[in-house]
């Protein structure tokens, strides 16, 4: 028995928190028009998964790996896919995705709708729509400097430990109610929020050294104010 046709929509991101903000927006957007989905990501149980698209979802939400992996299993079939979109192309590139994706669209229908969203238009981006869309209409955002909304300032410090002493004052503000901390490193986001959460300020990281359980429980202890800092490398923010 193969395995069941499903999908209508199938979205690729590069990171499972994506994807999992992806997937609440669609259930908020789609609540009581019966419309399903389901989401296929790696570091999660992938019985679960597979139960979910057997259940025949009408959008399914994954990372590349991840969706290799079903597709080599024969769980996953993109023969009935009318829509594909790739979220954040760039950086799903920039991350070695680009063999995944080029195999997950070559099991695609020829005809269906194409949606790439990308920060940047990267040579690979230009040479990955040339030979994916048939005649593409580019969308371009184009933005000022900074936002009428965001307030920017820079403030200089004179090395790491001063560094470190500058955003504890800040934090200091009870004005600062929620701060998102990005770091360069995932070594460097732990031990950051560690120094901070020695200094009295409840903090949690976010990093490609944790779980997806333990991502999740800091994103949601920040989202519920438990957590006033949330320090992030850039894949995971």
């Amino acid at each position: 028995m193969g395995a069941p046709a499903i999908v209508s929509v199938l979205i690729i991101t590069p990171t499972r928190e994506l994807a999992t903000q992806i997937d609440d927006e669609f259930k908020a957007f789609a609540r009581d028009l019966r419309l399903y989905s389901a989401v296929c990501v790696g570091g999660m149980n992938i019985s679960r998964q597979i139960q979910a698209i057997r259940r025949r979802p009408h959008v399914i939400i994954g990372t590349p790996g991840r969706l290799k992996d079903l597709l080599q299993q024969n769980v996953l079939r993109l023969d009935q896919v009318q829509t594909l979109v790739l979220d954040e192309a760039d950086r799903m590139c920039d991350m070695g995705f680009l063999p995944d994706i080029k195999r997950i669209l070559s099991l695609l229908p020829p005809a269906r709708q194409n949606l790439f969203f990308s920060a940047t238009m990267t040579g690979t981006i230009a040479s990955l729509i040339h030979e994916m869309m048939r005649e593409p209409v580019t969308v371009s955002v184009v933005k000022g400097e900074t936002s009428d909304h965001v307030e920017q300032d820079v403030v200089e410090a004179r090395d790491k430990a001063h560094k470190i002493e500058l955003l504890t004052d800040m934090l200091s503000n009870e004005a600062f109610e929620r701060v998102l901390v990005f770091s360069e490193t995932k070594y460097g986001a732990q031990r950051l929020s560690d120094t901070l959460s020695k200094s009295g300020h409840a903090s949690e990281a976010i990093h490609g050294n944790k779980s997806q359980p333990q991502r999740q429980r800091a994103l949601d202890k920040f989202k519920s104010g438990q957590t006033r800092v949330l320090v992030a490398t850039d894949v995971a923010a």
